[in-house]
């Protein structure tokens, strides 16, 4: 089997880990694998259905209570500040396959020495300290164990479409494509679709997800279709939907 992802609507990690979900890999193995985290306090998280432009795709939310997203953003909480090594220290005890967490590992990787890049820091000191981070840790995770799960022998993607302007973050305001996705489009050679839609459309893990995966190879011209998956974004432009579609 064989998978295709279509990024026509950008790529991000809630999207990845819902496009599988709706694809039919095993939820149970995303919630053992969660659960096993033993971050509890820390995040819960649902999965739905939902109408994006009349079509039915899958959404998955990490929900932050709100307790623990006003610590989060004030950094009062020495231990929120996790580098990669104590990102890593989870995946470890996560309950995956090696392969797994081989995958999560690469993603979070990929995703450091970007931010390293761009802020001009060693990879040691930089920090998962944005409220993004618990988000991250669960998006990466889940998407590494669906993906293991799914088991496709050859991966394809369609140039990661992305929008213009601006966003708000932490480090104030930046311009989309974000530093940390330029730095990893460049590193990778990940094709970039820059287009005149409003916003990001391409996010940090997003781009690492990509990047972990991508090989260069074009889509055969013909494919038999075997299932279809829809993860629904919540960005607000025309179609927010990563497609992947698994063939033969």
């Amino acid at each position: 089997m064989k998978i295709y992802f279509e990024c026509n609507s950008g790529i991000s990690g809630d999207m990845s880990v819902a496009s599988l979900l709706d694809a039919g890999a095993d939820r149970k193995k995303l919630d053992d694998a969660l659960s096993s985290m033993k971050l509890d306090n820390e995040f819960t998280y649902e999965i739905k259905k939902v109408q994006v432009n009349a079509i039915e795709a899958t959404d998955f939310n990490v929900i932050l209570p709100k307790h623990r997203h006003d610590e989060l953003i004030e950094h009062h909480h020495h231990h929120e500040h996790r580098n990669l090594f104590d990102v890593q220290k989870i995946i470890d005890k996560a309950q995956m396959t090696s392969t797994a967490k081989e995958l999560a590992k690469k993603i979070f990787q990929i995703v450091a020495e970007a931010e390293a890049q761009v802020h001009g820091k060693d990879i040691s000191e930089v920090h998962f300290h944005e409220v993004g981070a618990v988000d991250s840790i669960a998006d990466i995770v889940s998407f590494a164990v669906l993906f293991d799960d799914l088991n496709p022998d050859e991966v394809y993607f369609s140039p990661l479409t992305e929008g213009r302007g601006t966003i708000e973050c932490q480090h104030g305001t930046l311009n989309v494509p974000v530093p940390a996705v330029c730095a990893i489009a460049q590193k990778y050679k990940l094709p970039l679709k820059l287009t005149d839609n409003e916003g990001e459309m391409v996010t940090p893990t997003g781009a690492a997800i990509a990047a972990s995966l991508y090989t260069g190879k074009k889509l055969p011209d013909e494919i038999i279709i075997k299932k279809v998956g829809c993860g629904a974004g919540k960005r607000k432009y025309k179609n927010p939907v990563l497609r992947v579609i698994l063939f033969d």
